[in-house]
């Protein structure tokens, strides 16, 4: 899983240039560019703010703009664009066909039932992870995780316990092609630092991130491996920082964290055509 993502963002030369195969829909890449446009504070643009986000023609965005409010995943009022709900069949589509709340999501539940925490399996998309299932402890926290949800890999406790699986020349090209930008003064930014982290990670099982990525947040993830596939995703439980007592922390959840990478790792073994799609 981890070497396709990196064939995907340069780090490893893939046979074949799809973008350039007869069979590739530069239409369809546009049209999605856009709609991946509408992320962060974007929640509405002008034409003339889509196409300087996608760095598309503003005649081929008014195209796409136009076929996607036709279809009802996009809204126009007042000379803005937004999204509509109907982008949310994407991911329940996903939902449903592979049966996440069967499968992954009960795993997810028992482990923030134990934890009284919120736990999460994601896996990784070129350098971020993509959360494929979410079980809420419902605390007021400032980052939200859901089903869709994406974040740096390199800041993330589920990313740095996927990146563990690289042999170090691959982690350093990875770390240089993505640098990190400062999210709270406790984010580690420097690259030597940041690969000996990762390394840790590998050695001790787990990536613990506290406070990086946003303030209250501590995380803790295990990598989901399956056998003679190497790492398809991670799990983790994420705590409120104010109420981990650090001392004891790591000792207390690691054996439920693992249990639960455990039980993953069964689940997947045994749904192939899930496994499928995330290997």
């Amino acid at each position: 899983m981890v070497l396709r993502i990196l064939s995907e963002i340069g780090l490893f030369r893939m046979s074949r240039d799809y973008s350039k195969s007869p069979e590739f829909l530069s239409t369809l890449e546009r049209g999605l560019a856009v709609l991946k446009s509408f992320a962060g504070q974007a929640k509405s643009m002008t034409l003339s703010q889509v196409a300087e986000r996608t760095a598309l023609s503003p005649a081929v965005v008014r195209r796409c703009l136009l076929t996607l409010e036709h279809l009802g995943y996009v809204s126009k009022m007042d000379g803005r664009f937004a999204l509509s709900p109907g982008v949310l069949s994407f991911a329940s589509l996903f939902n449903e066909a592979y049966n996440l709340d069967g499968t992954i999501r009960p795993i997810l539940q028992r482990l923030r039932d134990e934890t009284g925490d919120s736990a999460s399996f994601t896996v990784m998309q070129n350098a971020d992870v993509l959360y494929v299932s979410h079980s809420s402890a419902q605390r007021a926290i400032r980052l939200q995780a859901n089903t869709g949800t994406r974040y740096p890999a390199l800041v993330t406790s589920t990313g740095r316990a996927m990146l563990a699986d690289l042999s170090d020349e691959d982690l350093h090209e990875f770390i240089e092609s993505n640098p990190v930008e400062r999210y709270t003064a406790k984010t580690i930014i420097d690259p030597d630092e940041l690969f000996n982290e990762i390394r840790e990670c590998g050695r001790r099982g787990y990536a613990l991130v506290s406070d990086e990525l946003d303030y209250g947040i501590t995380s803790m993830a295990a990598p989901v491996s399956i056998s003679g596939q190497g790492v398809v995703g991670a799990i983790n439980s994420s705590a409120q920082t104010q109420r981990v007592d650090f001392s004891a922390f790591a000792d207390q959840r690691w054996p439920l964290l693992d249990a639960a990478a455990h039980d993953l790792r069964r689940t997947l073994t045994t749904t192939p055509d899930l496994l499928a799609v995330l290997n």
